[in-house]
């Protein structure tokens, strides 16, 4: 098999006019013999709103081709689109040309991936400002968990040609301008977790065009998912558990500051704290006895007459008694040593016998 170095590559489409308008930092390598055709397998529920579909695709390794099955991916960032890599043949050999992710879907070569990836654009979904949405004439989703959905039977058009390469023999494209503004665009590499996948599916035997004739079984495929997700679960588990330590640990280590600051602060707060009561129950009786000592003065006051020089106190509550009474009443009570000297001659007259 005849296996060419990626600047050779290179130079076949600079100098051959490959039809792919992408840059040359997204040209991989190149190989003498043509990928297998895209096999048809059964497209994986959405996991989650924001999610976007990337397609399977033949990679190559030193033992050959090797299927790298597609997968819901989270983008970059919003509004980011992905355009698949692709075979292209030029000059004797097959070059592989790497995804992207972009603001809009470039050139793919045609080829005919599946679920919106018809040859051109990509019809799965589209991004309504921050969400993205999905038409599920194409995509596989649960619209009782996903409900951003729309349905567009109209663009569900693909081609019946599944070759997994564009030249002759396969797929016939070329790169409209949209696509060549495209690839000239600003491009995003493939994320962490697309780079993880084809490296666990490079491990996989069972992925392997030896092994399988080109036509990976479903079970494979499945197989790789359980495994991904199994991984994740143990690393998500793994991070869990050191986090979960390390806030035991904090918690520990504040809880034995707390308890020794109780300790050394205790007796401080326990003589404040009968300080305060001493000087409440201090307090109290005796703003008590003040006011009950006040109160006995103001009644003492209100009982007895008032001397000359003072106006006597009224009670508010009470109306005023007549002039007739007001006057005999100090005389009757005997309380008012001043009418009796002022009247001295009327008192005397009045215990003379013989009255006029």
């Amino acid at each position: 098999m005849k296996t060419k170095l990626s600047f050779v590559a290179l130079a076949a489409l600079l100098f051959a006019g490959l039809p792919v308008a992408s840059s040359s930092a997204y040209v991989g390598i190149s190989v003498g013999i043509a990928p297998p055709a895209i096999p048809v397998y059964e497209q994986p529920y959405c996991p989650a709103p924001g999610y976007i579909w990337t397609p399977g695709y033949w990679a190559y390794a030193d033992f050959g081709y090797y299927w790298v099955p597609g997968v819901w991916v989270q983008p970059p960032s919003i509004g980011l689109l992905w355009t698949p890599g692709y075979w292209g043949y030029r000059g004797g050999s097959y070059v592989f040309n790497n995804g992207y992710w972009g603001s809009t879907v470039g050139f793919y070569g045609g080829i005919n991936y599946g679920y919106g990836y018809g040859g051109h654009g990509y019809y799965g979904g589209e991004w309504r400002g921050n969400t993205f949405a999905y038409n599920t004439a194409v995509s596989r989703v649960n619209t009782s968990v996903i409900h951003n959905t729309y349905v567009n039977k109209n663009v569900a058009r693909e081609t019946g040609s599944r070759a997994g390469f564009n030249g002759p023999g396969g797929a016939q494209a070329k790169a409209n301008a949209r696509e060549q503004a495209a690839a000239k665009a600003k491009h995003v590499p493939p994320t962490s977790a697309q780079r993880s996948r084809a490296e666990a599916a490079k491990k996989d035997p069972a992925l392997h065009a030896a092994n399988n004739t080109g036509k990976p079984k479903a079970s494979a495929v499945k197989a790789l998912e359980k495994n991904n997700q199994s991984n994740a679960a143990a690393a998500g588990n793994n991070r869990t558990s050191k986090q979960g330590a390390a806030e035991k640990a904090t918690r520990t280590a504040k809880a034995a500051t707390g308890q020794q600051t109780a300790a050394e602060k205790g007796p401080n707060k326990a003589k404040k704290a009968n300080h305060s009561a001493a000087r409440t129950v201090k307090n109290k009786p005796a703003s008590h006895n003040q006011n009950a000592a006040h109160t006995q003065r103001h009644r003492s006051t209100v009982q007895h007459a008032n001397p000359p020089h003072a106006r006597p106190v009224r009670a508010t509550a009470h109306r005023q008694a007549p002039a007739h009474t007001r006057q005999a009443a100090p005389a009757a009570r005997g309380h008012n040593p001043a009418q009796a000297q002022q009247n001295p001659k009327k008192k005397k007259k009045g215990k003379q016998p013989g009255g006029r």
